[in-house]
Protein backbone atom coordinates (compact mmCIF):
# COMPACT_ATOMS: atom_id res chain seq x y z
CA UNK A 1 0.00 0.00 0.00
CA UNK A 2 2.70 2.64 0.55
CA UNK A 3 4.08 2.21 -2.89
CA UNK A 4 0.23 3.45 -4.14
CA UNK A 5 0.26 7.29 -5.46
CA UNK A 6 -1.62 9.27 -3.29
CA UNK A 7 -4.30 9.94 -6.04
CA UNK A 8 -5.02 6.02 -6.04
CA UNK A 9 -5.13 6.42 -2.11
CA UNK A 10 -7.85 9.08 -2.58
CA UNK A 11 -10.10 7.09 -5.05
CA UNK A 12 -10.31 4.52 -2.44
CA UNK A 13 -11.31 6.34 0.14
CA UNK A 14 -13.82 8.09 -2.15
CA UNK A 15 -14.90 4.61 -2.64
CA UNK A 16 -16.08 4.43 1.22
CA UNK A 17 -17.82 7.51 1.09
CA UNK A 18 -19.42 6.84 4.76
CA UNK A 19 -17.41 10.02 5.93
CA UNK A 20 -17.04 8.35 9.52
CA UNK A 21 -14.90 5.47 7.63
CA UNK A 22 -12.58 7.75 5.61
CA UNK A 23 -11.72 9.50 9.22
CA UNK A 24 -10.93 6.12 10.78
CA UNK A 25 -9.14 5.08 7.38
CA UNK A 26 -7.18 8.56 6.86
CA UNK A 27 -5.39 7.88 10.61
CA UNK A 28 -3.53 5.22 8.52
CA UNK A 29 -0.45 7.55 7.60
CA UNK A 30 0.66 10.66 6.18
CA UNK A 31 -0.39 9.46 2.61
CA UNK A 32 -3.55 8.80 3.65
CA UNK A 33 -4.35 12.16 5.52
CA UNK A 34 -2.82 14.09 2.56
CA UNK A 35 -5.23 11.65 0.23
CA UNK A 36 -8.51 12.70 2.54
CA UNK A 37 -7.44 16.23 1.93
CA UNK A 38 -6.19 17.20 -1.46
CA UNK A 39 -7.60 14.13 -3.35
CA UNK A 40 -11.37 13.06 -1.88
CA UNK A 41 -14.17 13.45 -4.14
CA UNK A 42 -16.85 11.99 -2.20
CA UNK A 43 -18.06 12.65 1.58
CA UNK A 44 -20.98 11.18 2.68
CA UNK A 45 -22.79 11.78 6.31
CA UNK A 46 -25.91 9.15 6.32
CA UNK A 47 -28.17 8.47 9.48
CA UNK A 48 -28.37 5.06 7.85
CA UNK A 49 -24.68 4.24 7.77
CA UNK A 50 -24.01 4.96 11.18
CA UNK A 51 -26.99 6.01 13.57
CA UNK A 52 -25.00 7.22 16.33
CA UNK A 53 -25.75 10.54 14.71
CA UNK A 54 -28.92 10.47 16.30
CA UNK A 55 -26.73 10.37 19.69
CA UNK A 56 -24.98 13.85 18.95
CA UNK A 57 -26.56 16.72 19.58
CA UNK A 58 -27.15 19.51 16.80
CA UNK A 59 -24.25 21.85 17.77
CA UNK A 60 -22.21 18.89 17.98
CA UNK A 61 -23.23 17.54 14.73
CA UNK A 62 -22.72 20.85 13.06
CA UNK A 63 -19.17 21.08 14.18
CA UNK A 64 -18.00 17.52 13.34
CA UNK A 65 -19.85 17.75 9.87
CA UNK A 66 -17.74 21.64 9.54
CA UNK A 67 -14.54 19.90 10.54
CA UNK A 68 -14.17 17.26 7.99
CA UNK A 69 -15.61 19.38 4.97
CA UNK A 70 -13.18 22.12 5.64
CA UNK A 71 -10.63 19.45 5.87
CA UNK A 72 -10.75 18.66 2.20
CA UNK A 73 -10.08 20.32 -0.96
CA UNK A 74 -12.10 19.72 -4.73
CA UNK A 75 -15.29 17.75 -3.30
CA UNK A 76 -17.74 16.57 -6.13
CA UNK A 77 -19.91 14.55 -4.33
CA UNK A 78 -21.42 15.38 -0.97
CA UNK A 79 -24.30 14.03 0.93
CA UNK A 80 -25.73 15.31 4.05
CA UNK A 81 -28.71 12.56 4.95
CA UNK A 82 -29.60 12.65 8.33
CA UNK A 83 -33.15 11.81 9.15
CA UNK A 84 -34.78 12.44 12.60
CA UNK A 85 -31.91 14.83 13.74
CA UNK A 86 -33.01 18.75 14.99
CA UNK A 87 -32.35 21.57 12.29
CA UNK A 88 -29.50 23.08 12.19
CA UNK A 89 -28.17 26.72 12.56
CA UNK A 90 -28.26 28.31 8.92
CA UNK A 91 -24.67 29.87 9.05
CA UNK A 92 -22.79 26.10 9.42
CA UNK A 93 -24.70 24.72 6.75
CA UNK A 94 -24.28 27.84 4.28
CA UNK A 95 -20.87 27.20 5.07
CA UNK A 96 -20.57 23.90 4.41
CA UNK A 97 -22.51 24.92 0.40
CA UNK A 98 -19.97 27.89 -0.19
CA UNK A 99 -17.06 25.90 0.82
CA UNK A 100 -17.67 23.38 -1.75
CA UNK A 101 -19.69 24.91 -4.37
CA UNK A 102 -17.05 26.03 -6.97
CA UNK A 103 -16.06 21.95 -7.12
CA UNK A 104 -19.17 20.21 -6.42
CA UNK A 105 -21.08 18.10 -9.25
CA UNK A 106 -23.06 16.20 -6.81
CA UNK A 107 -25.20 16.92 -3.78
CA UNK A 108 -27.93 15.16 -1.70
CA UNK A 109 -29.02 17.51 1.15
CA UNK A 110 -31.65 16.70 3.43
CA UNK A 111 -31.09 18.94 6.22
CA UNK A 112 -33.65 21.46 7.78
CA UNK A 113 -32.81 24.95 8.97
CA UNK A 114 -33.58 27.67 11.37
CA UNK A 115 -34.52 29.78 9.31
CA UNK A 116 -34.81 28.32 6.30
CA UNK A 117 -31.80 28.66 3.26
CA UNK A 118 -32.19 29.33 0.28
CA UNK A 119 -30.49 26.16 -1.86
CA UNK A 120 -31.26 26.83 -5.13
CA UNK A 121 -29.23 30.55 -4.22
CA UNK A 122 -26.35 28.81 -3.07
CA UNK A 123 -25.53 26.28 -5.75
CA UNK A 124 -26.54 28.09 -8.90
CA UNK A 125 -24.14 28.83 -11.92
CA UNK A 126 -22.19 26.46 -10.77
CA UNK A 127 -20.53 22.87 -12.26
CA UNK A 128 -23.61 20.86 -10.42
CA UNK A 129 -24.99 18.21 -12.06
CA UNK A 130 -26.86 16.16 -9.80
CA UNK A 131 -29.18 17.98 -7.06
CA UNK A 132 -31.11 15.58 -5.02
CA UNK A 133 -33.53 17.87 -2.36
CA UNK A 134 -35.67 16.62 0.58
CA UNK A 135 -37.44 18.18 3.59
CA UNK A 136 -37.07 21.81 2.22
CA UNK A 137 -38.91 24.83 1.45
CA UNK A 138 -38.01 26.38 -2.10
CA UNK A 139 -39.33 29.72 -3.08
CA UNK A 140 -38.93 32.50 -5.36
CA UNK A 141 -37.07 30.63 -8.23
CA UNK A 142 -35.53 33.33 -10.81
CA UNK A 143 -34.22 31.20 -13.65
CA UNK A 144 -32.13 34.40 -14.88
CA UNK A 145 -30.36 34.39 -11.33
CA UNK A 146 -30.47 30.79 -10.82
CA UNK A 147 -29.60 28.84 -13.25
CA UNK A 148 -28.40 25.18 -13.81
CA UNK A 149 -26.24 25.00 -16.89
CA UNK A 150 -24.68 21.53 -16.14
CA UNK A 151 -27.70 20.07 -13.91
CA UNK A 152 -28.98 17.09 -15.93
CA UNK A 153 -30.73 14.78 -12.44
CA UNK A 154 -33.13 16.99 -10.07
CA UNK A 155 -34.55 14.94 -7.53
CA UNK A 156 -37.36 16.63 -5.04
CA UNK A 157 -38.93 14.31 -2.06
CA UNK A 158 -41.11 16.13 0.51
CA UNK A 159 -40.24 20.02 -0.75
CA UNK A 160 -42.38 22.24 -0.64
CA UNK A 161 -42.87 24.70 -3.87
CA UNK A 162 -45.28 26.38 -5.40
CA UNK A 163 -46.24 24.65 -9.13
CA UNK A 164 -44.96 28.25 -10.87
CA UNK A 165 -41.73 28.04 -8.81
CA UNK A 166 -41.39 24.09 -9.59
CA UNK A 167 -41.95 25.44 -13.52
CA UNK A 168 -39.54 27.83 -13.39
CA UNK A 169 -37.00 25.45 -11.95
CA UNK A 170 -37.39 22.96 -14.64
CA UNK A 171 -36.68 26.18 -17.31
CA UNK A 172 -33.91 27.52 -15.58
CA UNK A 173 -32.24 23.68 -15.86
CA UNK A 174 -31.14 23.88 -19.36
CA UNK A 175 -29.51 20.57 -20.32
CA UNK A 176 -31.74 18.54 -17.50
CA UNK A 177 -32.71 14.65 -18.16
CA UNK A 178 -33.99 12.80 -15.17
CA UNK A 179 -36.40 14.60 -12.96
CA UNK A 180 -38.00 12.80 -9.60
CA UNK A 181 -40.98 14.07 -7.80
CA UNK A 182 -41.89 12.47 -4.89
CA UNK A 183 -44.85 13.39 -1.98
CA UNK A 184 -44.37 17.17 -3.13
CA UNK A 185 -46.81 19.64 -1.17
CA UNK A 186 -47.50 21.75 -4.11
CA UNK A 187 -48.86 25.26 -3.37
CA UNK A 188 -51.45 26.59 -5.86
CA UNK A 189 -51.82 29.99 -6.94
CA UNK A 190 -55.23 29.38 -8.08
CA UNK A 191 -58.39 27.10 -6.81
CA UNK A 192 -57.61 24.24 -9.28
CA UNK A 193 -54.79 22.79 -9.15
CA UNK A 194 -52.66 22.96 -12.23
CA UNK A 195 -49.41 22.37 -13.08
CA UNK A 196 -47.67 22.77 -16.23
CA UNK A 197 -44.15 21.72 -16.75
CA UNK A 198 -41.96 21.91 -20.06
CA UNK A 199 -38.56 20.82 -20.91
CA UNK A 200 -37.19 20.15 -24.37
CA UNK A 201 -34.28 18.20 -22.51
CA UNK A 202 -36.05 15.86 -20.30
CA UNK A 203 -36.03 12.12 -20.79
CA UNK A 204 -37.37 10.40 -17.43
CA UNK A 205 -39.88 11.63 -15.30
CA UNK A 206 -40.97 10.07 -12.09
CA UNK A 207 -43.72 11.16 -9.59
CA UNK A 208 -45.20 9.64 -6.84
CA UNK A 209 -47.63 10.29 -4.09
CA UNK A 210 -48.75 14.07 -5.62
CA UNK A 211 -52.70 15.12 -6.05
CA UNK A 212 -53.61 17.15 -8.99
CA UNK A 213 -56.51 18.24 -11.08
CA UNK A 214 -54.24 18.69 -13.87
CA UNK A 215 -51.20 17.81 -14.66
CA UNK A 216 -49.47 18.80 -18.36
CA UNK A 217 -46.17 17.87 -19.16
CA UNK A 218 -44.51 18.64 -22.34
CA UNK A 219 -41.22 17.22 -22.61
CA UNK A 220 -40.43 17.05 -26.82
CA UNK A 221 -37.25 14.23 -25.70
CA UNK A 222 -39.60 12.14 -22.86
CA UNK A 223 -38.33 8.32 -22.94
CA UNK A 224 -39.93 7.12 -19.94
CA UNK A 225 -42.70 8.17 -17.83
CA UNK A 226 -43.17 6.52 -14.31
CA UNK A 227 -46.60 7.24 -12.19
CA UNK A 228 -47.31 5.63 -9.03
CA UNK A 229 -49.57 6.27 -6.29
CA UNK A 230 -51.15 9.46 -7.29
CA UNK A 231 -54.35 11.07 -7.76
CA UNK A 232 -55.17 13.20 -11.23
CA UNK A 233 -57.90 14.05 -12.93
CA UNK A 234 -56.39 14.71 -15.90
CA UNK A 235 -52.81 13.85 -17.00
CA UNK A 236 -51.40 14.82 -20.87
CA UNK A 237 -48.00 14.26 -22.37
CA UNK A 238 -47.41 16.90 -25.18
CA UNK A 239 -44.27 15.10 -26.91
CA UNK A 240 -42.77 13.98 -30.38
CA UNK A 241 -43.23 10.32 -30.38
CA UNK A 242 -39.65 9.56 -28.47
CA UNK A 243 -41.79 7.89 -24.98
CA UNK A 244 -39.92 4.00 -24.77
CA UNK A 245 -41.37 3.19 -21.47
CA UNK A 246 -44.97 3.59 -19.54
CA UNK A 247 -45.31 3.02 -16.17
CA UNK A 248 -48.75 3.19 -13.70
CA UNK A 249 -48.82 1.97 -10.80
CA UNK A 250 -51.72 2.68 -8.34
CA UNK A 251 -52.71 5.76 -9.78
CA UNK A 252 -56.19 6.69 -9.95
CA UNK A 253 -56.95 9.20 -13.34
CA UNK A 254 -60.16 10.63 -14.74
CA UNK A 255 -58.36 11.53 -18.37
CA UNK A 256 -55.22 9.55 -19.56
CA UNK A 257 -53.99 11.38 -22.61
CA UNK A 258 -50.06 10.98 -24.11
CA UNK A 259 -50.71 11.98 -27.47
CA UNK A 260 -48.63 10.80 -29.97
CA UNK A 261 -45.94 9.70 -27.63
CA UNK A 262 -47.23 5.74 -28.03
CA UNK A 263 -45.30 5.38 -31.26
CA UNK A 264 -42.65 4.50 -29.94
CA UNK A 265 -43.28 2.81 -26.98
CA UNK A 266 -41.49 -0.52 -26.10
CA UNK A 267 -42.68 -1.04 -22.44
CA UNK A 268 -46.07 -0.91 -20.78
CA UNK A 269 -46.23 -1.67 -17.43
CA UNK A 270 -50.05 -1.15 -15.50
CA UNK A 271 -50.89 -2.14 -12.56
CA UNK A 272 -53.20 -1.51 -9.90
CA UNK A 273 -55.39 0.84 -12.19
CA UNK A 274 -58.92 1.04 -13.14
CA UNK A 275 -59.13 1.38 -16.89
CA UNK A 276 -61.59 1.49 -19.68
CA UNK A 277 -59.74 -0.86 -22.03
CA UNK A 278 -61.24 0.07 -25.35
CA UNK A 279 -59.68 3.72 -24.71
CA UNK A 280 -56.38 2.38 -23.24
CA UNK A 281 -55.96 0.19 -26.20
CA UNK A 282 -56.63 3.03 -28.49
CA UNK A 283 -53.95 4.97 -26.91
CA UNK A 284 -50.97 2.27 -27.13
CA UNK A 285 -52.51 0.45 -30.39
CA UNK A 286 -50.19 2.13 -32.76
CA UNK A 287 -46.55 1.02 -30.41
CA UNK A 288 -45.85 -1.38 -33.50
CA UNK A 289 -42.57 -2.06 -31.38
CA UNK A 290 -44.17 -3.15 -27.95
CA UNK A 291 -41.88 -5.39 -26.30
CA UNK A 292 -42.90 -6.30 -22.96
CA UNK A 293 -46.63 -5.85 -21.88
CA UNK A 294 -47.70 -5.99 -18.55
CA UNK A 295 -51.54 -5.69 -17.30
CA UNK A 296 -51.79 -6.26 -13.36
CA UNK A 297 -54.64 -6.32 -10.81
CA UNK A 298 -56.79 -4.19 -13.59
CA UNK A 299 -59.94 -3.05 -12.90
CA UNK A 300 -62.54 -2.39 -15.51
CA UNK A 301 -65.12 0.34 -15.59
CA UNK A 302 -67.27 -1.95 -17.44
CA UNK A 303 -68.02 -5.16 -15.62
CA UNK A 304 -68.37 -7.17 -18.95
CA UNK A 305 -65.21 -5.84 -20.21
CA UNK A 306 -62.32 -7.71 -21.59
CA UNK A 307 -58.58 -7.62 -22.62
CA UNK A 308 -58.64 -8.84 -26.34
CA UNK A 309 -55.91 -10.74 -26.29
CA UNK A 310 -56.36 -11.41 -30.25
CA UNK A 311 -55.87 -7.65 -31.02
CA UNK A 312 -52.68 -7.55 -28.38
CA UNK A 313 -51.53 -9.98 -30.91
CA UNK A 314 -52.25 -8.16 -34.35
CA UNK A 315 -51.38 -5.11 -32.74
CA UNK A 316 -47.88 -5.94 -31.43
CA UNK A 317 -46.27 -8.42 -33.34
CA UNK A 318 -42.84 -7.56 -31.66
CA UNK A 319 -44.20 -8.71 -27.89
CA UNK A 320 -41.57 -10.73 -26.25
CA UNK A 321 -42.54 -10.45 -22.72
CA UNK A 322 -46.32 -10.46 -22.18
CA UNK A 323 -47.74 -9.81 -18.14
CA UNK A 324 -51.73 -10.62 -17.47
CA UNK A 325 -53.25 -10.95 -14.28
CA UNK A 326 -57.26 -10.29 -13.60
CA UNK A 327 -60.30 -11.61 -11.91
CA UNK A 328 -61.06 -14.00 -14.37
CA UNK A 329 -64.48 -14.67 -15.45
CA UNK A 330 -65.49 -17.83 -17.55
CA UNK A 331 -66.60 -14.96 -19.93
CA UNK A 332 -63.38 -13.92 -19.77
CA UNK A 333 -61.31 -16.81 -20.36
CA UNK A 334 -63.93 -18.21 -22.59
CA UNK A 335 -63.77 -14.75 -24.62
CA UNK A 336 -60.20 -14.20 -24.05
CA UNK A 337 -59.27 -16.98 -25.87
CA UNK A 338 -61.00 -17.30 -29.00
CA UNK A 339 -59.97 -16.82 -32.13
CA UNK A 340 -56.60 -18.59 -34.05
CA UNK A 341 -54.32 -15.90 -33.21
CA UNK A 342 -50.78 -16.46 -32.03
CA UNK A 343 -48.28 -14.91 -29.74
CA UNK A 344 -45.70 -15.54 -32.12
CA UNK A 345 -42.44 -13.78 -30.11
CA UNK A 346 -43.57 -14.17 -26.67
CA UNK A 347 -40.90 -15.63 -24.76
CA UNK A 348 -41.79 -15.01 -21.11
CA UNK A 349 -45.31 -15.10 -20.14
CA UNK A 350 -46.36 -14.34 -16.40
CA UNK A 351 -49.83 -15.06 -15.24
CA UNK A 352 -51.43 -14.24 -12.19
CA UNK A 353 -54.63 -14.91 -10.07
CA UNK A 354 -56.60 -13.12 -6.99
CA UNK A 355 -58.99 -16.03 -6.54
CA UNK A 356 -57.43 -19.05 -7.47
CA UNK A 357 -60.07 -21.66 -9.96
CA UNK A 358 -60.56 -24.08 -12.17
CA UNK A 359 -60.55 -21.64 -14.85
CA UNK A 360 -57.33 -20.48 -14.35
CA UNK A 361 -55.61 -23.50 -15.16
CA UNK A 362 -57.50 -23.51 -18.75
CA UNK A 363 -56.25 -19.64 -19.42
CA UNK A 364 -52.80 -20.99 -18.82
CA UNK A 365 -53.41 -23.97 -20.92
CA UNK A 366 -54.46 -21.77 -23.81
CA UNK A 367 -51.93 -19.07 -23.97
CA UNK A 368 -49.35 -21.68 -24.08
CA UNK A 369 -50.86 -23.09 -26.94
CA UNK A 370 -50.33 -19.68 -28.41
CA UNK A 371 -46.71 -19.14 -27.62
CA UNK A 372 -44.79 -21.07 -30.03
CA UNK A 373 -41.66 -19.79 -28.96
CA UNK A 374 -42.02 -19.46 -25.24
CA UNK A 375 -39.23 -20.11 -22.67
CA UNK A 376 -40.51 -19.52 -19.51
CA UNK A 377 -43.55 -18.97 -17.64
CA UNK A 378 -44.09 -17.73 -14.31
CA UNK A 379 -47.39 -18.08 -12.21
CA UNK A 380 -47.80 -15.28 -9.44
CA UNK A 381 -50.72 -15.96 -6.84
CA UNK A 382 -52.52 -15.35 -3.92
CA UNK A 383 -52.14 -18.00 -0.90
CA UNK A 384 -54.16 -16.47 2.27
CA UNK A 385 -53.17 -17.66 5.85
CA UNK A 386 -56.14 -19.37 6.57
CA UNK A 387 -56.98 -22.05 4.22
CA UNK A 388 -60.34 -24.01 3.67
CA UNK A 389 -59.94 -27.62 3.37
CA UNK A 390 -61.83 -26.71 -0.21
CA UNK A 391 -58.93 -23.76 -1.19
CA UNK A 392 -56.48 -26.51 -0.31
CA UNK A 393 -58.20 -29.05 -2.32
CA UNK A 394 -57.99 -26.11 -5.14
CA UNK A 395 -54.57 -25.16 -4.87
CA UNK A 396 -53.32 -28.71 -4.77
CA UNK A 397 -55.83 -29.99 -7.81
CA UNK A 398 -54.14 -26.27 -9.63
CA UNK A 399 -50.60 -27.96 -8.96
CA UNK A 400 -51.45 -30.86 -10.30
CA UNK A 401 -53.04 -30.11 -13.65
CA UNK A 402 -49.87 -27.07 -14.37
CA UNK A 403 -47.58 -30.74 -13.22
CA UNK A 404 -49.31 -32.66 -16.02
CA UNK A 405 -49.89 -29.40 -18.45
CA UNK A 406 -45.66 -28.66 -18.21
CA UNK A 407 -44.86 -32.14 -19.50
CA UNK A 408 -46.00 -31.34 -23.06
CA UNK A 409 -43.29 -28.31 -22.58
CA UNK A 410 -40.58 -29.33 -21.58
CA UNK A 411 -38.58 -26.85 -23.29
CA UNK A 412 -40.20 -24.10 -20.82
CA UNK A 413 -38.68 -22.78 -17.38
CA UNK A 414 -41.66 -22.99 -14.44
CA UNK A 415 -41.44 -20.92 -11.79
CA UNK A 416 -44.43 -19.95 -9.55
CA UNK A 417 -44.30 -17.04 -7.10
CA UNK A 418 -46.81 -16.85 -4.38
CA UNK A 419 -47.80 -14.23 -1.82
Amino acid sequence: MEYLPVEVVGNILSRLGAARDIVIASATCRKWQEAWRNHLHTLTFNSSDWPFYHEFSTDRLEILITQTIFQTRGLQCLSIILDDVDEFAAAPVVAWLMFTRETLRQLHYNVRTTPSINILEKCGRQKLEVLSLAHNILTGVEPIYQRFPRLRSLSLSYVSISALDLSLLLTACSKIEVLNLISLDIIMSDPQATMELSSNSLKDIYVEAISLDKFILEADSLEKLHLKDCTLEVFELVGKGMLRLLKIDDVSVIHLDIGESAENLEIVDVSNFTITWAKFHNMISRSSRLRQLRLWDILFDDEDEVVEIETISSCFPLLSHLSLSFDLREATVQYGLQGSFVLVNVSVLELGWTVISDLFSMWVSGLLERCPRLRKLVIHGVVSETKTHEECNMLANFTSSIVRLMRKYLHVEVQFEYE
